[in-house]
């Protein structure tokens, strides 16, 4: 089983890893778009204020940019516990146990707009780019990567469970995935998706697929999994399911 997270605007800062080796990440064939980022981001850090621009922040927001141009020198950290906010308070990696961890890292994945997608154990630093960036060196993500990031999804071979967001889900189609849709049901059964804690549920989901001692091969196991924690996943169609949570 592979489950796919969104990845995090906010990251940890610093790390004990040595910097970026691209070699050092999961799923090598993406390599070479990468390393054309990862220049063209380093390239648009040089001038701070197109950076800030290009990528949606704010003058308090430098550091970002400073981050951008250290790409290639900042330590490293391994991808779960570099992403923060949310989804990622929810699965709270630092707080699953030795075995848990380990599970993580085999069952985990991170959706990125610098890298593709990352296992949970990959070495990465601290950096900002979102999926709806369109980078003046290369231009719009998703075109730059679904001629390679699709193959190299389609070539795995798990069951894949895919929480991504909308931004990310663009820049791949993952043929057979299952895509968890988080909603809520009011009294006459109408379902209406969930926008602000979306992340959360999600994040409790992924841990609980990390923590079980099965291993989902399908969607009624996937089912079978969330409902012994007290989840509620309903099949909506043949790759599809819902997350059905109470109205907060």
């Amino acid at each position: 089983m592979l489950v796919l997270l969104p990845p995090s605007e906010t990251k940890s800062i610093g790390g004990r890893g040595v910097p970026l080796e691209l070699d050092a990440l999961s799923f090598p064939d993406l390599n070479p778009v990468r390393a054309k980022l990862v220049d063209a981001v380093v390239e648009l850090a040089a001038d701070p204020d197109t950076a800030r621009s290009v990528l949606g922040l704010s003058q308090r927001q430098a550091d970002e940019v400073a981050r951008n141009a250290a790409l290639r020198t900042s330590p490293t950290t391994p991808a779960l516990s570099r992403y923060t906010g949310v989804l990622y308070d929810a699965l709270d990696y630092a707080g699953l146990t030795r075995a848990g961890k380990s599970k993580a890292v085999a069952r985990l994945a991170v959706a990125s707009a610098l890298f593709g997608v990352v296992r949970g154990g990959d070495p990465i630093p601290a950096y900002r780019l979102s999926g709806g960036s369109v980078l003046p060196a290369v231009g719009p993500l998703g075109a730059l990567w679904r001629p390679v990031l699709e193959p190299a999804l389609a070539g795995v071979d798990d069951f894949v469970v895919d929480l991504r967001s909308g931004p990310y889900s663009g820049l791949a189609r993952i043929p057979g995935a299952v895509v968890v849709k988080v909603v809520t049901e009011d009294d006459s059964g109408r379902r209406q998706a969930v926008s602000h804690f979306n992340k959360a549920h999600k994040g409790f989901l992924a841990r609980a697929l990390v923590e079980s001692r099965a291993e989902p091969d399908s969607v009624a196991k996937l089912i079978r999994v969330a409902g012994g924690v007290g989840m509620r996943l309903e099949r909506t169609g043949a790759d599809a399911v819902d997350l059905v949570v109470s109205q907060p």
